[in-house]
């Protein structure tokens, strides 16, 4: 167990990137493998409850050894002995609660990144269904630096943690459509469509993602680019799902072909998956853990 001097000063646990704690303007790093999947599990659930079932499914991937309930026990309580060691005013350490059926993780001061996340998340979908789009898009940036890699990104996960990871990260695309569709509604066409092209290439299957990029090169005027980057997924849809474009594509394709005036940028609901124009099929594998 180590300590490195930081800036800050409240209590902060992170889980969006590598597994972190700072507390009193100093961060602290837990070590041993099985104690930090214990604290990744309390913190990404933090001020819920977790059961002792989940800690032994995470701990042991569904083959625990006769000793598991008290090795998980144990874990835990040096985990607390952890919490209670830590070398700032007892208001700002973490603190595990027991219950009959497992634990819950209060956490004081600034509390857990992935909370802070979901929040801002949430307050950018609402003003954005609002339409403050100058208030959405900064928030929804704020929300999104909070990010520093993907979930737990030095823990490897179990089969607990990995579902919630994968929630989280899923509801970081969320964040990011919602912040494009922001800034086209802002009138940032040309400074986003980098972004998109990025975004295109890593989610080659993801037409909502296709339709952006291909409505920012319009509205920029890149007509020509428009209509390339239309038949770059005309072609990939066809040869590797057997599929013509969505609706909304060839809508857009219709335009670009009639020259008639860009589409107005379409409202954004914020609701899971809204904005999304989905299509079956593979996507790229993603990076692997540790």
């Amino acid at each position: 167990m180590t300590e490195n001097g930081t800036g800050a000063g409240t209590t902060r646990l992170g889980v969006l990137g590598a597994l972190s704690l700072s507390a009193g303007g100093r961060e602290f790093t837990l070590r041993g493998p099985k104690l930090r999947k214990v604290f990744s599990l309390l913190a990404v659930r933090a001020d819920e409850l977790v059961s002792l079932d989940d800690l032994v499914a995470e701990l042991w991937a569904g083959d625990p050894p006769g000793s598991a309930v008290m090795t998980a026990r144990t874990h835990v309580y040096h985990l607390r002995k952890w919490f209670a060691s830590l070398p700032v005013e007892e208001r700002l350490r973490p603190r595990l609660a027991g219950r009959p059926h497992g634990y819950l993780l209060e956490t004081p001061g600034g509390g857990v990144d992935a909370g802070l996340f979901r929040a801002a998340h949430a307050r950018g979908g609402r003003l954005l269904a609002e339409g403050r789009v100058e208030e959405a898009a900064t928030v929804l940036r704020g929300a999104l630096a909070l990010w520093r890699g993907p979930v737990l990104s030095d823990v490897r996960l179990g089969p607990v943690l990995e579902p919630l990871a994968a929630g989280l990260t899923a509801l970081r695309d969320r964040a990011l459509e919602a912040r494009l569709e922001a800034d086209m509604r802002r009138g940032r066409h040309r400074e986003i469509v980098d972004e998109l092209r990025g975004l295109v290439a890593l989610h080659p299957f993801d037409e909502w993602r296709h339709a952006r990029l291909i409505s920012a090169l319009h509205r920029s005027g890149r007509r020509a680019e428009a209509l390339a980057a239309y038949e770059e997924l005309r072609a990939l849809l066809r040869r590797e799902l057997g599929m013509e474009p969505s609706r909304e594509v060839l809508s857009l394709r219709d335009r670009l072909l009639s020259g008639a005036e860009p589409v107005p940028v379409p409202e954004w609901v914020p609701e899971p998956g809204a904005a999304r124009v989905p299509v079956p099929g593979p996507g790229p594998e993603g990076a692997g853990r540790p």
